[in-house]
């Protein structure tokens, strides 16, 4: 008798276990699909605060020369806007008002550091007056918004107008096209600004045109992206740049817009590709399907934007794509150092048909092009 009951205990107790090990298991796999808690100072509302006054504090930068710009930078430009869509998200009046002033000078006595929206680096900048238009709705801001929005799609003008330039433009594309994966932010998130400040569709009509293009042109059977039709590497920043620019496109673009399917299929394209070349610690690789390449934060964080705002809209599988994303966040602020700059960011970079060169690119610190994709992981995790 006593040997039955000692069995029947057993038994239970075993069964206890096993439910107890698949709660376990079942708890362990939702956290690490978690998107909302955080480990204390990991969380995004603390580390964008973080890197946005670090933002705030910096002057002008001039791709790490001791010099002071002619203009300001695209790095600079896509790091003010992160830092006012957290504002946004985190309803902070005094960080907008800060962005706002640091905005103020080129109204007046600096009006020569806005950027001549005559190439896509430089008309992307149009993208921080328009923000800075939705959330203060002063006139001014909208006026020059739109007014570079509008440049970048009208008859091709200026110095660096070519034979190509009008080809591209009688194509009902921007003028501005170079098919260099770089351009699908530079491009898309400027056209999307003026869509969400205007509410005028031909704005996020462009975009999406000019994404089909470059998916057409430049994606590869795998999903990723060459850095240019004659430079076939898979460059981490300029993939980033394809992932982060159709997600800004698809979070804006119209469902009956006849080519958001064709974005959508080449966006779930590349994050299944994506997922397959995250190493275990999170990171992305300079190079991202070469072992020899070393990890690179731009890309890492450009990335983890892609799979955050995918999971967030429901274009992704949360159970697939979340552990992706919590785990690309969690190993990008690690390389946050003292001082809130990132470090191993790839420097500025153009395109070359060299596998070497991409190798040898420098490893930044402070570098904006790896600033800004925090503040935007940090914008898409506190977003509903």
């Amino acid at each position: 008798m006593r040997y039955k009951l000692n069995r029947y205990v057993m038994i239970a107790f075993a069964a206890v276990q096993v439910a107890y090990g698949f709660d376990q298991a079942a708890a362990q796999k939702k956290e690490s699909a978690d998107l909302k808690n955080f480990p204390e100072g990991e969380g995004p509302a603390a580390i964008g605060q973080k890197i946005a006054a670090h933002f705030i504090a910096t002057p002008h930068t001039n791709f790490g020369r001791p010099t002071p710009p002619r203009y300001i930078t695209y790095p600079e430009t896509c790091t003010w806007y992160g830092a006012l869509t957290f504002a946004k998200e985190t309803k902070d009046t005094h960080l907008l008002h800060q962005l706002a002033e640091r905005f103020e000078p080129l109204f007046g006595s600096r009006d020569t550091l806005i950027p001549k929206p005559d190439h896509v680096d430089y008309s992307v900048f149009g993208a921080v007056p328009l923000e800075l238009y939705m959330q203060t709705k002063e006139q001014k801001y909208l006026n020059l918004g739109k007014q570079i929005a509008d440049k970048q799609w009208g008859i091709p003008e200026g110095p660096r107008v070519n034979a190509e330039a009008r080809r591209f433009y009688a194509k009902g594309l921007s003028w501005q096209t170079r098919l260099w994966i770089d351009d699908m932010f530079m491009i898309t998130a400027l056209q999307a600004q003026a869509y969400r400040a205007t509410g005028d569709k031909s704005y996020i009509e462009h975009a999406a045109t000019e994404m089909v293009f470059y998916l057409d042109s430049l994606q590869r059977p795998n999903g990723l992206f060459y850095h240019a039709p004659d430079v076939p590497f898979f460059w981490g920043r300029g993939n980033g740049w394809m992932a982060v620019g159709m997600s800004e496109v698809l979070r804006s673009l119209p469902k009956n817009n006849p080519n958001r399917a064709r974005i959508m299929q080449g966006y779930q394209a590349m994050m299944a590709s994506l997922l397959q070349y995250q190493a275990g610690d999170g990171m992305w690789r300079q190079l991202i399907d070469d072992a020899e390449s070393w990890p690179e934060t731009s890309c890492t964080g450009m990335f983890t934007f892609a799979f955050i705002t995918g999971v967030k809209e429901g274009w992704l599988d949360k159970a697939t794509y979340g552990p992706a994303a919590r785990k690309g966040w969690l190993a990008l602020i690690k390389y946050i150092n003292a001082n809130n700059d990132i470090t191993d960011v790839c420097e500025g970079t153009n395109k070359k048909n060299s596998r070497q060169y991409y190798l040898d690119r420098k490893k930044n610190t402070g570098d904006l092009h790896g600033q800004a994709p925090i503040l935007w992981c940090a914008t898409a995790l506190l977003r509903k």
